[in-house]
This record gives C-alpha cells, sequence and structure tokens, in this order.
C-alpha cells in the first residue's frame, strides 16, 4: 500500500506545486511523472535495505538463478527509471521502461502470493488486490509514456 500512497501523494503535492506557480509541475502530466518517480524511489530503496531486501530475494521465483543479483539489478533500474521520469526529455522513455519492468517483475508477486511469503514480517500483499495495484502503476507508466 505504501507505493500506492507515494504515488498519489508525490502526484499531488507536485500538482499543488504547478498550481502555486512552479511552471514545470503545470499540469497532471508532470504531477503524474514526479508521483511515479516518488514511488519508485521508495520501492528502489527497499531492494538494498535489510528486511525488505531478503524478503525481496526470496519473491524470486526458485527457477531464476541468483535472485540477489536480479534484486540489486531492479532496485538499480528502478532508481534509474525514477531519475528518467523528472527529466522531460526521457521521461516518456523512462515510463515505457518502467511499465515493461513491472509487467517483467509481476511473475514474482504471483509466486510470491501463492507460496504465503513475508515481507519484513508482514504477509506479502494479496494476489487480487496486487493485481490491481499492477494495473494502477503500469497504466499510469502508460500514460505518462503515450500522454501528452
Amino acid at each position: 500500500m505504501a507505493p500506492l500512497i507515494a504515488l498519489v501523494v508525490g502526484t499531488a503535492l507536485a500538482r499543488l506545486a504547478g498550481l502555486a506557480g512552479i511552471s514545470a509541475l503545470d499540469g497532471w502530466h508532470p504531477a503524474l511523472r514526479v508521483g511515479l518517480a516518488v514511488m519508485f524511489t521508495l520501492t528502489a530503496v527497499a531492494h538494498f535495505v535489510g528486511q525488505r531486501r531478503a524478503g525481496l530475494i526470496a519473491m524470486v521465483p526458485p527457477r531464476l538463478p541468483r535472485p540477489d543479483l536480479l534484486v540489486t539489478l531492479t532496485g538499480v533500474l528502478e532508481l534509474v527509471g525514477a531519475v528518467g521520469l523528472l527529466i522531460p526529455a526521457t521521461a516518456r522513455v523512462a515510463a515505457a521502461g518502467l511499465a515493461l519492468l513491472m509487467l517483467a517483475m509481476f511473475p514474482a508477486n504471483v509466486s510470491a502470493a501463492r507460496r504465503r511469503l513475508t515481507l519484513a514480517g508482514r504477509p506479502v500483499t494479496p494476489l487480487a488486490q496486487r493485481t490491481v495495484l499492477q494495473i494502477v502503476f503500469v497504466a499510469t507508466a502508460a500514460a505518462i509514456s503515450f500522454g501528452p
């Protein structure tokens, strides 16, 4: 739920900043870019920190090699994508890349839900809820990639 909150709050604050006169954030499209960047920064940090990292490594489907390396790589890609979202010239490509990354990582969420894993001591998000969240996140990235 924290990623959704980060997306919504980041977008709302960026939009308010645009309404307050910050021209770079004047409009929903730039505000969405900031919100998604905030969300991916938050999720990327989990790839490198303590219990969350261990939980993410456990989420990687057992058939994939080097889950520790995969978690590090996806964390780096999320950070690079978040930065790319904040640069107008790269925002569309970054959003498309992040959408593809989310689709590629979704099987790990399915696997984790089916195996009833925990993440930092809490059960992973149930599959139905995770699927809805994933649709929202991918749709946001698509809106940025294909929007105005």
